[in-house]
């Protein structure tokens, strides 16, 4: 303990107490890199944050490194604040990489300011779930069926960038699919992970569309890697499945002029005259929203 003891003191204690004070202050480029310290500490995170935290601070080393060499004349000092504004400048190289590696075409670019940036969906995130469907976009032409009735098997997932789906079973019409829509979440959602299945319904394009597609074993293997992006999909999908749902409730009456609502079966609402009906089949799959609720007819029934 005594060896302890006289460590601390002779740490604490070895070099004398200031006395005097200088008289002047230090030089411009002193205070110019305490100035660059103070607002490089106030960036935020992400990409754009690093890239202004260490902008700040390695300029700020590097005025502090000018200081001790013109006016303090220490190389212990000079070489110190040289070593980080090194580090700085490599790390700003680095991140400057980095955003440039997670660069998107422009279709990709406009789908993540759509879609993945309002929900705070980072860059590399988004980089994860874009090379999961190798970055690339499918075209179908105008009145090409995407899935065919009781023939097309549920093996991905598809989201439309641009165009519009038209989603019909036994030749009647369901709803339609605009851009920033899933083409086969309900599809999705109804199946386990080892299940396979079919489509219920035929979609068809009525225009030009485009869109990008997950195959389903290589979106759940990215799923199983990472949690996040799985819990993300799920609120995605449930969401596209609700306005669906919700698109299929506006169309289907019962008699007298009255709306039937999905969310209160046992009640009715009275609808707007003007709405046309709409003829839903039964012929629909199980647990799926493109389904005819029970006992509902059309109006003109």
């Amino acid at each position: 303990m005594g060896e302890n003891a006289s460590f601390w003191e002779t740490l604490i204690y070895a070099h004398p107490v200031c006395t005097t004070w200088k008289q002047e202050a230090e030089g411009s480029i002193y205070h110019l890199a305490s100035i660059l310290f103070v607002v490089g500490f106030m960036g935020g995170s992400g990409f754009f944050g690093l890239l202004y935290v260490f902008s700040l601070l390695g300029l700020g080393f590097l005025c502090s490194s000018v200081w001790a060499w013109l006016d303090v004349c220490a190389a212990d000092i000079f070489s110190w604040n040289f070593i980080l504004f090194a580090i700085c400048f490599v790390q700003f190289i680095y991140v400057t990489y980095q955003v440039r590696s997670v660069a998107f075409d422009r279709e990709f670019q406009e789908l993540y300011s759509a879609l993945f940036q309002p929900l705070g969906i980072s860059l590399t995130v988004y980089r994860k779930i874009v090379l999961c469907c190798d970055a690339e976009v499918i075209t179908l032409e105008k009145e090409h069926c995407y899935a065919m009735q009781g023939k097309t098997p549920i093996d991905k997932l598809s989201l439309l960038v641009s165009g519009r789906i038209r989603v019909t079973v036994d030749g009647e019409f369901l709803h339609y699919i605009f851009p920033l829509q899933f083409l086969d979440s309900p599809e999705w959602d109804s199946l386990r992970p080892t299940e396979e299945g079919i489509f219920q319904v035929t979609l068809t394009a009525e225009t030009d569309c485009r869109y990008v597609a997950w195959r389903r074993k290589k979106l759940y293997l990215l799923f199983a890697k990472h949690r996040f992006i799985s819990r993300l999909f799920s609120i995605l999908i449930g969401s596209d499945i609700a306005e669906k749902l919700y698109a299929l409730n506006d169309r289907v009456h019962v008699g007298q002029g009255f709306r039937y609502d999905i969310r209160l079966p046992n009640f009715y609402h009275v609808a707007l005259p003007e709405t046309p009906p709409v003829q839903l089949s039964h012929h629909l799959q199980r647990g799926s929203p493109r389904r005819k609720p029970p006992g509902v007819t059309n109006c003109g029934s």
